[in-house]
């Protein structure tokens, strides 16, 4: 523990947050990354275990903590003690106190969030230091688990995302040689479910801190209740940790079929066309056939996941035909005549982002127009944005010409007192080949446009190399080409 007093020295290690040298604080942490990362490859367990441990203690990495719990999005939610760190005053603070010996883990705040089907989701919300802690593991925790991940999970990962798992579902399914039929699974409540004693055992970082957290509980209508199981939604480490958990359940399937993988990562004897795709606990399996899937894929997965306390949900898995389509992360994955796989979004998304339109139109019927589309631009950014990957223009077209209604129904009722000229006149202007552009204009004379669905040009997403590792060096230049070809196009 003498380290953790010398590394945490107040007069020598921090002088005011503000400034603070982030790029090299970064640097110093991103080394003893590398390094863990790089023990992990050469199965140096040990010195992993060594590695972590001087992390852990830096103080550069305590930094890193206390910032990223302190920008992130959940920054105003405070957990059991109502603490939160605003000023720069509470930032420096927070970091001078996160000691592992005096260190103990409060329980839970608990919420619920509505799912689509109605029901509710419990969120543990830590409280900030518990976060900090949690942020600070998973720095060392990181590096390893990127480097035991199996290649077709793509779920709160580094540098992976949702189209890459799209686009690898395209890849696998495309051809006319490819697998027919697709097991559809879903893990029921996985975070809420995952084996404690798994985790004790499998997960390498420090066991008294995981304990700790695993056993903090959670504090509901004022009443105190145990946690038996699972990892809280809502921690920062807990996504790491469910990826964790599910990892190598690629390596049983191939195990199970005799499937081999080639020095350059593509698979060899797969006779069966067995495919894993995966994120977060929502996967899907290739198969050349139905027995295949019921009788020999679908038991090793429920074997493979019982080990670790979790059950498939009987609701959302099932086996699907190519040619009947199924829905996976807001796509609509189907083959049609001639053999033609299209990728489309789903009716639920689309359902989804006209109901969260039209209710923002609803809730601003009284305001300006600048600052109804204030409100509306992001989300057609964002929904146009995921979707543009797929094939998503005659969507594109059809929500604009919803939303146009739903503009126009809105400026009616919103002038209700002028004719449609001067409404014209006053709200839409010609830009282009585009006659009827909805605009505002702010008090301080700022115009701003509606964005339309349409202006977004669609462009097929590029699969990430399985193999690449965002902790290994010899990686960097791909990503850089990566995120060069990415802004550039």
């Amino acid at each position: 523990m003498k380290s953790d007093q010398k590394d945490c020295a107040p007069e020598t290690k921090l002088t005011h947050w503000k400034s603070i040298n982030w790029k090299q604080v970064k640097l110093k942490v991103t080394s003893l990354q590398l390094r863990i990362a790089k023990a992990t490859r050469e199965g140096r367990h040990n010195k992993v275990k060594a590695l972590q441990w001087m992390l852990t203690h830096s103080f550069s990495a305590k930094l890193l903590a206390v910032k990223r719990v302190t920008e992130n999005s959940g920054k105003r939610t405070p957990g059991t003690d109502g603490v939160r760190w605003k000023t720069p005053v509470h930032k420096s603070r927070a970091a001078l106190s996160l000691i592992r010996k005096s260190y103990k883990a409060l329980p839970l705040r608990r919420l619920f969030i509505l799912k689509k089907n109605g029901k509710k989701r419990p969120l543990g919300i830590p409280t900030m230091k518990d976060r900090a802690y949690q942020a600070l593991h998973l720095l060392a925790l990181e590096p390893v688990s990127e480097t035991l991940a199996d290649k077709g999970s793509y779920g709160f990962r580094q540098k992976r995302s949702c189209h890459d798992a799209i686009e690898r579902c395209y890849i696998h399914l495309s051809r006319k040689d490819s697998a027919t039929w697709i097991l559809e699974g879903d893990i029921k409540g996985c975070f809420d479910n995952i084996n404690h004693q798994w985790l004790m055992q499998n997960i390498p970082m420090d066991k008294k801190i995981l304990q700790q957290w695993l056993k903090a509980g959670f504090i509901e209508n004022k009443q105190l209740f145990p946690t038996t199981e699972g990892t809280p939604q809502g921690g920062i480490i807990s996504p790491t940790l469910a990826n964790m958990t599910l990892d190598g359940l690629e390596a049983e399937l191939d195990k199970a079929f005799g499937i081999t993988l080639r020095p350059n990562g593509c698979r060899k004897n797969n006779h069966h066309k067995i495919h894993l795709i995966r994120y977060a606990d929502d996967f899907v399996v290739t198969a050349s056939d139905k027995d295949t899937l019921e009788d020999k894929v679908k038991p090793l997965i429920e074997e493979f996941l019982a080990k670790r306390g979790l059950l498939l949900s009987p609701e959302k898995t099932k086996i699907t035909h190519i040619t009947e389509g199924f829905d996976f992360l807001g796509q609509n994955i189907r083959m049609y005549s001639r053999g033609k796989l299209l990728i489309s979004p789903s009716k639920d998304a689309i359902k989804s982002v006209k109901e969260k339109l039209k209710g923002i139109i609803v809730k601003h019927r009284g305001s300006q127009a600048a600052v109804l589309i204030r409100n509306l631009n992001p989300v057609i950014t964002g929904w146009a944005n995921y979707h543009r990957h797929a094939c998503s223009k005659k969507t594109f077209y059809k929500l604009d010409r919803i939303l146009w209604r739903n503009i126009w129904n809105w400026a009616r009722r919103r002038h209700n007192n002028l004719g449609y000229r001067k409404i014209v006149s006053l709200l839409f202007m010609a830009i282009g080949n585009r006659k009827w552009q909805f605009f505002g204009k702010f008090d301080d004379g700022k115009i701003i446009l509606l964005r339309i669905f349409g202006c977004f040009h669609i462009k097929r997403h590029r699969l990430i190399n399985g193999n690449a590792n965002p902790f290994d060096t010899s990686w960097d230049y791909y990503f850089s080409n990566r995120l060069r070809n990415r802004y550039v196009n």
